[in-house]
């Protein structure tokens, strides 16, 4: 393999991360199957480590797994590769950045990482597992969009009760 096509494979894993965390976020933490693990992630808490770890855990049992059969197939070593780079990725900005977990302490003032903040917290804004915005993590949208999708799913469930 070129290092044109080991770049390109880890580069397209992290895209397709950001794609598939999406939806295992939207649809799997947040629907009826996942929510028991990632329920303690949107309550509050004094533990170093949540049940919604769990996640972690798993999706690294995974990887390693790619890692032992690309030892023979190298496209899916780089695969892995990819994967682990999304998740080194993923825990500076949701982990470190957004929760400040493991010590870290900075709140950006500006930029993209301010709007990675800002894009989560509206995130977790809402108490439950419906009604929630942003479920991605690196690519977030604009707070005041965010804000008018909050406003309307509000709005809704006020008619919806009416």
């Amino acid at each position: 393999m070129s290092w044109v096509e080991k770049v390109t494979i880890v580069v397209g894993m992290v895209l397709f991360m950001e794609c598939f965390a999406w939806g295992t976020h939207k649809y799997v933490m947040h629907g009826r199957l996942g929510w028991g693990w990632h329920r303690s992630h949107h309550e509050p808490h004094d533990h170093k480590v949540e049940k919604n770890d769990l996640y972690a855990a798993v999706f690294s049992v995974v990887v390693t797994a790619m890692f032992t059969v690309g030892i023979w197939y190298p496209r899916i070593w780089w695969a892995a590769l990819g994967i682990t780079v999304y998740g080194l990725i993923y825990l500076f900005v949701h982990d470190m950045l957004v929760h400040q977990r493991f010590g870290f302490r900075w709140v950006p003032k500006r930029g993209y990482a301010k709007r990675l903040l800002q894009a989560h917290r509206l995130h977790h804004a809402v108490k439950g597992r419906e009604g929630t915005v942003s479920h991605g993590f690196l690519f977030a949208p604009s707070p005041a969009r965010l804000k008018a999708q909050l406003r309307a799913i509000d709005e809704r469930a006020k008619a919806d009760a009416q």
